[in-house]
């Protein structure tokens, strides 16, 4: 039970992660992120900003090309997965009971972001924990048309990793003793996607009810 516990831990420590991992691990988890319904609460956003924070000081000695190209496939593969789970195995999703590792709250949280947003929450939802992962399944069992997914796929993919990569390169590249402040950084997303994520969720809560009231 400790090994289990320990290991979760390691999958949340970003820090970790990048050090022993490499860019392969990263690649990986990303994909799984990005499309498999267990794949939920791993680190996304600030793993990709702090990938590129150790890129920028050399800590992680690859190329910011090949660092981009990677997470980019990974997203964007990841999610055309997601993709295709739902539009096949749908109905089974839907009527998934709860369980630790899935709770159909996860697809309604979803499915308002797509309300609120329309086919656009697929470049919106890659900013958003835990709705990155169900968008594109969410996506596939509404049958979206394939073409526009893959273009919405694609732009948000690349929107999200240039910034969020590139950004954290630039900051490892000039101001390198950012790298004493990881925690703060992991510290200031999780407190950034949290409150984005309550304030989506009930805002479109409160839409929703105001509709049906008129």
């Amino acid at each position: 039970m400790n090994e289990l516990i320990d290991f979760f831990r390691y999958l949340l420590n970003s820090e970790e992660i990048i050090r022993t991992g490499g860019l392969v691990l990263i690649t990986l988890i990303i994909f799984v992120e990005n499309g498999i319904f267990f794949g939920f609460f791993l680190p996304g956003d600030y793993l990709l900003f702090l990938a590129g924070v150790f890129a920028g000081t050399k800590v992680l000695n690859v190329p910011l090309w090949l660092l981009l190209s990677c997470i980019f496939g990974a997203a964007v593969l990841g999610s055309l997965l997601g993709y295709l789970t739902g539009y096949y195995f749908g109905g089974r999703i839907q009527n998934r009971k709860d369980s630790l590792f899935f709770k159909q709250k996860y697809i309604e949280n979803t499915r308002v972001a797509f309300e609120k947003y329309g086919t656009s929450a697929l470049i919106v939802a890659r900013f958003l924990p835990i709705v990155r992962t169900f968008a594109p399944i969410l996506a596939g069992l509404i049958h979206m048309n394939f073409r526009f997914f893959m273009l919405y796929n694609v732009i948000g993919g690349a929107v999200w990793v240039l910034v969020l990569v590139g950004g954290g390169f630039y900051f490892g590249e000039h101001f390198p003793w950012i790298i004493n402040y990881v925690h703060w950084i992991v510290i200031f997303f999780l407190a950034v996607t949290t409150f984005t994520v309550v304030r989506g969720y009930l805002s479109a809560r409160k839409e929703n009810r105001a509709e049906k009231v008129s």
